[in-house]
């Protein structure tokens, strides 16, 4: 009784250690994104369900600053003024106006990816990999809602920088979506007009607004 004992304590020490040092690792990584007075993100992103013989890749790229954001992704700009978020559909000359949409449950949006594990998550180490020379190492986060979408999300942290290198979403239904950042900049000079939606330029679109 006396070993199982020991045991328990020890594996329960163990536990406590990985969930501190990956949530020092996590604050390290959001600390030093919101140092920064914007950030500029080329990215990949990937889709795959084997079962459904799905796979999907494309490319993108973001700019954000504070909660404001401007995604480009699959011939879609979603931009995002601090209050309100448009859709912008060239192919289809459609623009949905909603408003932001971060509070839901499973969204984790630009302006969040950084620190949207802060809530609803327990979180532990996971495996390092030498990727190109450098280190990154992982964390895995597990919904605390066990009616989420997500299975688990894994969080890859570049060691040297503390910027996030990529992002492994697992969903239930077996959907494994990737974000890998190709390029990270840092306090570019900006337009002050990037974050702001001119209906000027889409007279011709059709507007849905949502509200």
């Amino acid at each position: 009784m006396k070993k199982i004992l020991t045991v328990l304590l020890l594996t329960l020490s163990v536990t406590a250690f990985a969930q501190n040092s990956a949530k020092t690792l996590l604050n390290e990584v959001s600390a030093k994104a919101k140092s920064y007075n914007n950030i500029s993100i080329d990215f990949k992103y990937v889709l795959e369900n084997t079962a459904e013989n799905i796979k999907q890749q494309t490319k993108g790229d973001v700019v954000m600053q504070g909660e404001k954001y401007r995604l480009n992704i699959l011939g879609v700009t979603r931009l995002f003024d601090g209050k309100k978020l448009y859709s912008i559909s060239l192919e289809d000359e459609e623009v949905t106006v909603s408003s932001d949409n971060g509070n839901e449950e499973d969204s984790v949006t630009p302006s969040k990816m950084l620190s949207f594990y802060e809530d609803g998550y327990t979180y532990a180490m996971d495996i390092e990999q030498n990727i190109n020379g450098r280190k990154i190492q992982y964390v895995k986060l597990i919904p605390i809602d066990s009616n989420s979408e997500i299975k688990n999300i894994l969080l890859g942290i570049d060691k040297q920088t503390k910027h996030i290198y990529n992002l492994i979403q697992v969903g239930k239904n077996g959907t494994k979506t990737t974000l890998t950042v190709n390029s990270f900049k840092t306090n570019e000079p900006l337009s002050k007009s990037l974050f702001t939606f001119d209906a000027n330029k889409y007279k011709d679109f059709y507007i849905n607004n949502l509200d």
